[in-house]
């Protein structure tokens, strides 16, 4: 069906491909687990234990919520509430899982590159590895996309429609459930360009069907923004949903105008 594969093909028996898969897998969760310690409670650690002024959990959510919330340095009523004994404590960890998806998002492309690698011919195997440091790009851009567009929109639209009538107050846990799932979702959606290409240079998939089912993808992704978007007043998820269909449609859009 798919034609002859290179000669470092070789068949393996259904047990080992999932064992390997499995091994693979673990090492994506032991890069993203290892970076989380060391942003919490690492650095925090190691700042009392030596003395030093390593960037941690604790500084990243007063840069987020001081940069988000609008008024938090001046207006103590936008200070964080905290409703809970482990509120601090699960929001720094949250914190610092953030930092290690971005971390595990390249490895996990690299992770498989190497369990598909004896399949791949070399010209596959160079769009793949090229895909690695991409991937990471992508992730950033993703994180800063949410930081200097989806977030202040949405925070600003909080701020602004109960004025008047009540006073707004900001607990830590829901507030920062928001900007985490919304930073880490557009870390995750800005590599839709990256599976596209991919797809399409290992003859996966072809523009062509990508196009023919488009309203299908618009309606998945549309589904998917409000179901991972914990915004309850729609407006995070039409954000999310408008940004994955604008990168989806770039794609094929870009794939099109180059002919590639």
């Amino acid at each position: 069906m798919f034609g002859d594969g290179p000669e470092t093909d070789q068949e393996m028996p259904l047990a080992d491909h999932i064992e390997e898969m499995v091994n693979r897998l673990a090492v994506v969760f032991l890069v993203g687990g290892l970076v989380t310690l060391v942003l919490y409670p690492g650095a925090d650690l190691a700042n009392q234990a030596m003395n030093l002024n390593l960037v941690s959990s604790t500084d990243v959510i007063n840069f987020l919520w001081n940069k988000h919330i609008p008024g938090a340095p001046e207006i103590a009523e936008r200070r964080p509430r905290v409703y809970g004994p482990l509120e601090l404590v699960l929001t720094e960890l949250k914190v610092a899982g953030l930092a290690g998806l971005v971390v595990g998002l390249p490895v996990f492309v690299y992770q498989t590159y190497l369990f598909m690698r004896p399949g791949l011919f070399p010209r596959e195997r160079r769009y793949y590895l090229a895909a690695v440091p991409t991937s990471l790009v992508l992730a950033f851009v993703g994180i800063a996309f949410a930081h200097f567009v989806v977030l202040p929109a949405i925070f600003a639209y909080f701020t602004s429609y109960t004025q008047g009538t009540a006073v707004i107050a900001f607990g830590l846990k829901e507030t920062f459930n928001l900007i985490l799932i919304l930073m880490g979702y557009n870390a995750i959606i800005f590599q839709i360009p990256l599976f596209i290409m991919l797809a399409i240079m290992m003859n996966l998939v072809t523009r062509e069907w990508l196009v023919a089912r488009r309203l299908i993808f618009w309606a998945s992704f549309l589904g998917l923004a409000f179901f991972v978007s914990p915004d309850p007043t729609g407006m995070a998820p039409i954000i999310i949903a408008a940004t994955m269909i604008t990168l989806f449609e770039g794609t094929l859009f870009l794939l099109r105008w180059t002919g590639n």
